[in-house]
């Protein structure tokens, strides 16, 4: 634990929030840490300026303060230009042309197609593109970190808590205007199922991130691959054998409850799965917190991170937040990755 705390420190210069959290599971802590070290500081086709402008993007999206002014302070410090942070519009045609995506890849990701690929890589080469896509969703999965697993740190939350809530647990507006960072904020989430949409069930069997979607992005940017490959595995098969207080306990079918269910709300279906065992085993307070951390994480209160499952751990809510925000990040990634096969082919 230590090391990994000094390994922390020694890339980003801080031990920031969501490192303090995440530490309660150290495998998985070390693959995010391994990821975000790569995408944010080792070599690759995007200028240190420029990923950490997309990360302001990417965390504007979803109204996470903390994350955007981290992002600010990284992007001045690589030499950024300020002018840039008086809105989208002031910086380069190229990042411009990511707030399409972005705002389709955070909030309604089966909408994507190989047009919106197009119109992003006419501007950028396609390894460039992929790392861009890389960083959007993984700010995007270390906002969402930011946003709800706070909750279970009480003891430094007084002190470095990423919103200050109020007394009857909603959160107080964020003091840094980060509307400028995004275009068309009366954009976000509608149900993949409401009435009157006519977008396709996406059928795993068809297009899966194990036989398509990882042999793409490996072929495009092959240590970003084998990295997101790997966190996935980890949060998904991540287990103590512990529910609450009871040991020796099978968790792999809640795992998978969960997991199917974030990806059912984005329309990806599983063949070989009984969608039954949803209902059977996540309750209606858990699934309006899995919903809300997923689809509207800016909503998230500490009330409702309190409401369920009162008789767990926080390290176990922990994990369940881990769960959440991979299955969300491999949910946008599949679309990402089939409209960027059809636009290859």
């Amino acid at each position: 634990m230590h090391t990994l705390f000094a390994d922390s420190f020694a890339a980003l210069g801080r031990l920031d929030n969501i490192t303090l959290v995440m530490v309660f599971h150290p495998q998985y802590l070390e693959s995010f840490l391994k990821t975000q070290h790569y995408l944010l500081q080792m070599d690759g086709p995007l200028p240190l300026h420029y990923r950490h402008y997309i990360g302001i993007m990417a965390a504007a999206r979803h109204q996470c303060s903390y994350l955007v002014n981290l992002h600010v302070n990284d992007f001045l410090h690589v030499g950024g230009d300020p002018k840039w942070l008086n809105g989208l519009e002031n910086a380069p045609q190229k990042l411009q042309n990511l707030g399409e995506l972005n705002k389709v890849l955070a909030h309604r990701p089966w909408l994507i197609t190989k047009e919106h690929i197009e119109i992003t890589d006419s501007f950028c080469e396609v390894e460039a593109l992929m790392e861009k896509m890389k960083q959007l969703q993984e700010c995007r999965d270390e906002e969402e970190a930011s946003q709800e697993e706070m909750a279970s740190r009480f003891e430094i939350e007084k002190r470095e808590s990423m919103f200050v809530f109020s007394s009857d647990d909603e959160e107080v507006a964020p003091t840094r205007d980060i509307s400028r960072h995004f275009e068309d904020t009366s954009y976000g989430y509608k149900d993949f199922s409401r009435h009157g949409m006519h977008v396709p069930t996406f059928r795993v069997q068809d297009y899966c991130w194990e036989d398509h979607g990882y042999s793409l992005v490996n072929r495009l940017y092959p240590d970003v691959g084998q990295l997101i490959d790997e966190k996935f595995h980890i949060a998904y098969n991540l287990t103590y054998n512990t529910m609450a207080m009871h040991k020796d306990v099978d968790t792999s079918m809640l795992r998978r409850a969960i997991w199917n269910y974030i990806h059912c709300m984005f329309g990806i279906r599983y063949d070989d799965y009984d969608y039954g065992e949803i209902n059977q085993l996540l309750d209606r307070s858990f699934k309006v917190y899995i919903k809300t951390v997923v689809c509207t994480p800016e909503k998230a209160t500490k009330k409702m991170y309190d409401s369920f499952w009162r008789q767990f751990k926080h390290s176990e809510k922990v994990h369940v937040n881990l769960l959440l925000i991979e299955a969300r990040m491999q949910a946008e990634l599949l679309y990402a990755l089939r409209a960027i096969t059809r636009y290859m082919t």
